[in-house]
């Protein structure tokens, strides 16, 4: 029987590590993230249609979706933001029901969602890891990682989840403060776990 995972975790919390980490044990990732560029890609009906319903304007001169024309034109416009949407989220839907179908009888399917506390969708999976850090260090790894100012790193954050939210919906949760030698540790501990529960 296949196990459906959601992953997630704050901005900075190392939930790209642990997807990467899962997947080297076998785990089958399924990342929204990834899906949602997949479909709007050049030559897709995804972007055919982002096209017809916004307009030439957000194509580069290389016929691409223009990510960061798209991201002004939808940041702070919930209308705009809700009509892409309408065209993006039905085509990922598809996406992850065609990839789960494909997953290998028995395997560990992960989704890594970044809102998943937000989206209310944590019960439609067998299990949710959250990868956990305290909010200093997420501040202290934007501002060194990706040269944001704290008050950038921190507009970011409270735009998520709170940390108390996540980890309410936590079967499991990855902390990770320490070595990427620890981190490896715990993620195999809980995947082990994870791929045993039906055994």
């Amino acid at each position: 029987m296949t196990t459906r995972v959601g992953l997630t975790g704050g901005i900075a919390s190392g939930k790209s590590t642990v997807s990467a980490i899962l997947a080297e044990l076998g785990a089958v990732i399924i990342d929204g993230d990834l899906l949602a560029r997949e479909v709007v890609e050049k030559g897709t009906p995804g972007l055919a249609a982002v096209v017809a319903e916004f307009g030439e304007g957000l194509l580069t001169p290389d016929g691409d979706l223009d990510r960061p024309a798209m991201g002004a034109l939808v940041f702070g416009d919930v209308a705009a933001r809700k009509r892409l949407e309408a065209i993006v989220h039905p085509l990922v839907f598809q996406r992850i029901i065609d990839l789960e179908g494909n997953a290998p009888e028995g395997s560990l399917v992960v989704h890594d969602i970044p809102l998943l506390a937000e989206s209310g969708r944590a019960g439609t999976f067998d299990a949710v890891v959250v990868v956990d850090v305290p909010p200093q260090t997420q501040v202290e790894r934007m501002v060194r990682d990706r040269g944001w100012t704290v008050d950038e790193a921190q507009a970011r954050m409270a735009a998520q989840a709170s940390r108390e939210d996540r980890l309410a919906i936590a079967t499991h949760v990855i902390e990770n403060t320490g070595t990427l030698e620890d981190l490896r540790h715990r993620v195999t501990e809980v995947f082990e776990v994870l791929v045993g529960r039906d055994a």
